[in-house]
């Protein structure tokens, strides 16, 4: 995978791909029926349901929380600033996917960090695409990846799939910051993280995650945050206004008049 993104704080690895330790997802499914009961964070809120009219909030849950977000966005501003002047077109056929599969918009900022919106990303472990799916992983989710075609590089089939696989993971997790580090790590790591913290708030049971899948749903947050921004800094388009009778009379004299006197000066009156 083509990575710009420079790895701060405690990074120790760019992200890998999408592995869902399939052959561990029966044990995975028993596990997340455990004992411990939901909790939820004071300060980060986050759809649970799949409404796309329901917004993600990213906002970390304190001071070092958003120091990590604002240092990630300063050493990475040129690679963010790079993608998101060629994210349209391709923000455009992810929206209209992740809208068919009822699952929030921001998800698309998954992509960014798993291969800046690169088709042709190909990561050091070999997941490939857009969303850096594992030849096996795409093989489950029915894409094709043979030696004549590989449809990991296919962005419209590649982020259905990458959907199917986020609404399974979100059916079994209940929570989009753990979706997002099975995403990166598969879920065995997070039911492993859950049991030994005796919790599913990801603020509390992260020291028990591998450092890499911690890590990426905390990139992905400090990316999420720094497109919504830009998009909130926006000008705001000018709405028309619209005249009433008066002002379009008034108007339209004016008009006349002006094109009265430009005809009079054309045929010399005075």
């Amino acid at each position: 995978m083509s990575v710009c993104f420079y790895p701060i704080a405690l990074v120790v690895a760019t992200p890998t791909a999408a592995n869902p330790e399939r052959n561990s997802r029966s044990e995975s499914k028993d596990s997340s029926r455990g004992g411990d009961s939901p909790e939820s964070s004071k300060t980060v809120h986050y759809s649970t349901g799949f409404s796309h009219s329901q917004k993600m909030a990213f906002t970390p849950p304190d001071k070092k929380g958003l120091k990590f977000v604002n240092s990630y966005i300063r050493h990475n501003d040129d690679c963010l600033t790079d993608v998101r002047e060629r994210s349209e077109e391709p923000f455009s056929v992810i929206d209209s996917v992740l809208l068919r599969y009822h699952l929030p918009l921001e998800l698309k900022y998954l992509a960014v960090i798993e291969s800046e919106l690169k088709t042709t990303a190909v990561s050091r472990v070999g997941a490939k695409g857009t969303w850096q799916l594992m030849r096996g992983t795409a093989h489950e989710l029915g894409l094709k990846v043979n030696r004549q075609t590989d449809e990991r590089k296919d962005l419209v089939k590649s982020t259905r799939a990458a959907a199917a696989y986020l609404r399974d993971l979100h059916h079994e997790f209940k929570d989009w910051l753990l979706v997002l580090a099975a995403y990166n790590g598969g879920p065995v790591p997070v039911i492993r993280a859950m049991h030994k913290a005796h919790s599913r708030n990801f603020w509390i049971l992260q020291k028990y995650l591998p450092a890499e899948s911690r890590m990426h749903v905390k990139k992905f947050i400090a990316t999420a945050m720094y497109f919504e921004k830009q998009d909130e800094d926006k000008p705001a388009p000018t709405a028309p206004e619209t005249e009433t009778d008066d002002e379009k009379f008034s108007r339209l004299m004016r008009e006349s008049a002006s094109s009265l006197e430009v005809s009079r000066h054309q045929l010399g009156e005075k």
